[in-house]
């Protein structure tokens, strides 16, 4: 199904035809390097979003399955363990190793995500694979750079600091981008020496059980990583609620990451990083390149259809150019190629599941009801799958339900502003912190709005730009803690003080 012609992504030659239908052969729970049934004897169903029909049956951990995951993390993170007597600069031969295999089966992974997930294959296979290869490489070089330092106290002691392990790691991760997310949780942690315990998500299983298959390829040891796929309310409760996870890292939405956070400290008080939601603004100034303006705050928003927690959803242009780029925005969100996510001719596929179609479609109707001016979209495409337009809104205002609440969907609200003053207040004017991204051929307005922006990340003049080198994180409601970079290895480590006396020491 192909219902719009237009501009295309390019496409490696590398991408080989994609099946109709990729087998899946690990739908098992993932504990000590092998493959079990739930103790349940549950299942459940992973459904292909661009066709609604089952892709195959899960099975479908809880709170009995996690115990037991809990206790191989924690056998695997004893001191006498293998895992724990491994040298540090082994640990990053097998996260480099287990970049390799992902190297090797890059096709297969994009297929499985795109049939998950309903992402074009080819965004599957050019951006999403390679961001989650590079982050795993990028920790490899970490693991045995990961110290302390001597520090002069004063008198006759000796004093160091250890960066140490925290122990067993509960991880829960979101659906929009399953492999990347994956990557940046279970890289750190495991560069630092820690064991886990992972809950992907319901909507998304399936790629994560494959790397399970390759993270047992690559040499790690048993118990090092466990997956446990199940629901929120049972197995992501599990984890957060357990009281020998030492610490608990989640991405999803801010009411979840509420729950999480209350889990964690009505019981061990164990250590959150959260990383939630976010209403990131675009900001365009008069004086930016005006094309590549809309061409990138267009991708800021319908990349993965719209469904990004640092998607640049609140676009502020200037109203000397107020009126050419709502036009220009217009006509590429009208030329977008909406279909099967299977054809390498598809930019926009299905959102993850009716419940979040239903969402946006009411979104949609709630900007009309409240004023905005709709310029194209709107609407549900076809009956089979869960498509929906990519929708242009011009006029929006700040009161506006769809300028305040994250949507999550392929929805693009254009707001005017007059004066930078203005527009840095109105950008701040957020529960959320998460992201912006800024237009300007001009460097002073660059720095001084980006310095003046309450946002974890700020892209100028361009968007998207993830890099392992850089931290990731958002301020405000948007979460705690940071994902990559030196301050995401740091998020995994706990730093320990050693004093000792010794007679006639010198600082």
């Amino acid at each position: 199904m192909i219902v719009q012609i237009g501009r295309i992504f390019a496409i490696s030659r590398r991408l080989r035809n994609t099946m109709a239908t990729t087998p899946v052969q690990f739908t098992k729970i993932f504990i000590n390097n092998e493959w079990r049934n739930s103790i349940s004897g549950k299942t459940f169903q992973s459904i292909d979003p661009s066709t609604e029909e089952e892709i195959c049956q899960l099975q479908e951990g809880n709170a009995a399955d996690v115990d037991v995951a809990v206790e191989a993390a924690r056998s695997a993170f004893d001191y006498a363990s293998p895992w724990r007597r491994m040298d540090a600069s082994q640990r990053g031969r097998l996260l480099s190793r287990l970049a390799d295999l992902m190297e090797r089966d890059r096709q297969l992974l994009a297929e499985l995500e795109s049939m998950d997930n309903g992402k074009p294959v080819t965004v599957a296979f050019e951006r999403d694979i390679p961001i989650s290869i590079d982050c795993i490489r990028y920790h490899s070089g970490w693991a045995d750079k990961i110290h302390g330092k001597v520090v002069p106290v004063d008198g006759e002691f000796f004093a160091y600091t250890r960066y140490e392990p925290i122990g067993v790691i509960g991880q829960i991760i979101p659906w929009n981008v399953p492999l990347i997310m994956f990557a940046w949780k279970i890289a750190p942690a495991l560069a630092c020496g820690n064991t886990i315990v992972l809950k992907p998500s319901e909507e998304t299983t399936i790629s994560s059980l494959h790397m399970c298959s390759l993270i047992k390829e690559a040499g790690f040891p048993p118990g090092v990583v466990n997956v446990v796929p199940g629901f929120g309310s049972t197995v992501g409760s599990a984890i957060s609620h357990h009281m020998d996870v030492d610490k608990v890292a989640f991405t999803g939405s801010e009411p979840v990451g509420r729950l999480v956070m209350e889990a964690a400290s009505r019981s061990n008080l164990k250590g959150c990083k959260l990383e939630l939601g976010g209403k990131s603004p675009c900001i365009v100034f008069p004086d930016a390149d005006l094309d590549e303006a809309v061409m990138t705050s267009h991708k800021a928003v319908f990349s993965n259809q719209g469904q990004v927690c640092c998607s640049g959803s609140r676009t502020f242009v200037h109203d000397d150019v107020y009126e050419e780029f709502v036009q220009k925005s217009r006509q590429l969100a009208e030329h977008r190629v909406v279909g099967d996510p299977r054809n390498k001719e598809t930019q926009h596929g299905p959102l993850i599941n009716a419940t979040q179609m239903k969402k946006v479609l009411d979104f949609c109707r709630l900007g009309c009801e409240e004023g905005a001016v709709l310029q194209c979209g709107g609407k549900r495409v076809g009956s089979r799958g869960f498509y929906v337009q990519p929708t242009v809104f011009s006029d929006v205002t700040d009161h506006m339900t769809i300028a305040k609440e994250e949507i999550f969907g392929p929805v693009q609200s254009i707001f005017r502003f007059k004066t930078t003053e203005e527009v840095i207040r109105r950008a701040n004017d957020s529960d959320y912190g998460l992201a912006a991204g800024i237009f300007t051929k001009d460097l002073n307005t660059a720095i001084n709005v980006s310095n003046k922006l309450r946002a974890g990340v700020v892209w100028l003049n361009t968007y998207y730009k993830f890099a392992s080198q850089m931290p990731f994180g958002g301020f405000k409601q948007s979460g705690i803690g940071r994902e990559l970079g030196e301050d995401g290895v740091k998020e995994y480590c706990e730093v320990k003080s050693v004093i000792m006396k010794i007679a006639g020491m010198n600082s």
